[in-house]
């Protein structure tokens, strides 16, 4: 009998023994479940602390200026920029310089009522195709940066008036599309390294000021006054030999700047340009060597002078250069 009680007294110590290791297993998985569903809770709550802090941040960058709310952000770090901003979707204008920036968030798309994008000086590499949904954006500008690639989608911010992409060196194209930007006036393509002048940049109807200066341009489109509202064209620092005649039929051109190119000559038919206000030939291997006659001492009769009439290869420069050009070509065929 005793035995038989000894058994069984040690077999009920052994079942009480593994149900207490069962259950303290249980209790120790429940905690666990509950230390992982805090700590996740904690992430949450941490993630919209950190938005609301950003967020508190941004606001103290916005600035009211004729009317107009503005984000300025310039001379921080802002590599990157925070998907709370898109609670700010009321700003009319972005101005972010100098920040290290290298992304245009797709969530751009959400500011419809966005004018101005001013993002020069950053280090930026791409212009996302959502900025294609902002047909009220007027001013793009992204100078200073490292875009080598226009999308198309470009092309439907039909509103944008002034487009900036000026040293951002490889870029080389624009999409055909480009052309359908019915209303832009200002385009500054200069530094990069175009090597012609994009028809759809001559096609551009509205089109008034272009600098296409520091590329490697070797000539320009021979239809270049279809460019007719077009005043002022910078070709500064290019590789042009030669104009093509029909220059002298841009009606609306009074300013033109083509220092530093390879020019040999001066279009005669230019002589007849007196709409052209400022023209520089400085620094061009011209054939004619030129200079300008000794003007007599002004006099209150006078009037005022032109500066840009006597500057050396200026206007009176390139009219002295036609006509001396054209004599010697007389002589030569007497």
């Amino acid at each position: 009998m005793m035995v038989g009680v000894a058994a069984c007294g040690s077999v009920s110590s052994i079942k009480a023994l593994w149900e207490t290791r069962i259950r303290r297993r249980k209790e120790e998985e429940e905690q666990r479940r509950r230390t992982l569903r805090g700590g996740a809770t904690g992430r949450v709550s941490l993630s919209v602390w950190e938005d609301r802090a950003v967020l508190s941040r941004l606001k103290q960058k916005l600035q009211t200026e004729d009317g107009r709310l503005i984000l300025r952000i310039e001379q921080e770090e802002w590599k990157s920029l925070p998907g709370c901003l898109v609670q700010l979707s009321q700003v009319q204008e972005w101005q972010i310089h100098r920040t290290g920036l290298v992304k245009i968030p797709h969530f751009i798309s959400n500011f419809q009522n966005l004018l101005v994008l001013d993002l020069s000086r950053n280090g930026i590499g791409e212009i996302p195709r959502q900025i294609g949904k902002l047909i009220h954006l007027r001013e793009l500008l992204l100078s200073y940066n490292r875009v080598q690639v226009v999308p198309e989608e470009l092309s439907y911010c039909e509103s944008l008036e002034r487009l900036e992409l000026a040293m951002n060196r490889d870029l080389d194209h624009l999409p055909d599309q480009f052309r359908n930007l019915k209303r832009l006036q200002h385009l500054d393509l200069s530094m990069n390294n175009f090597t012609c002048l994009p028809d759809c940049v001559v096609g551009l109807p509205a089109l008034e000021w272009l600098d296409i200066g520091g590329n490697r341009l070797q000539h320009l489109p021979e239809d270049v006054h279809r460019m007719t509202k077009l005043h002022t064209l910078w070709l500064q620092r290019n590789q042009l030999e030669k104009l093509p005649e029909n220059i002298s039929r841009m009606a609306s051109l009074d300013t033109l700047v083509l220092s530093s190119n390879r020019l040999r000559d001066i279009p005669s038919l230019m002589e007849d340009m007196s709409n052209l206000r400022f023209v520089n030939f400085r620094d061009n291997p011209l054939t004619l060597d030129v200079t300008l006659p000794l003007r007599k001492t002004k006099t209150e009769d006078d009037g005022e002078d032109d500066e840009d009439d006597r500057e050396m290869f200026g206007r009176e420069f390139m009219q002295i250069y036609i006509r001396e050009a054209r004599k010697r070509a007389h002589r030569v065929n007497r």
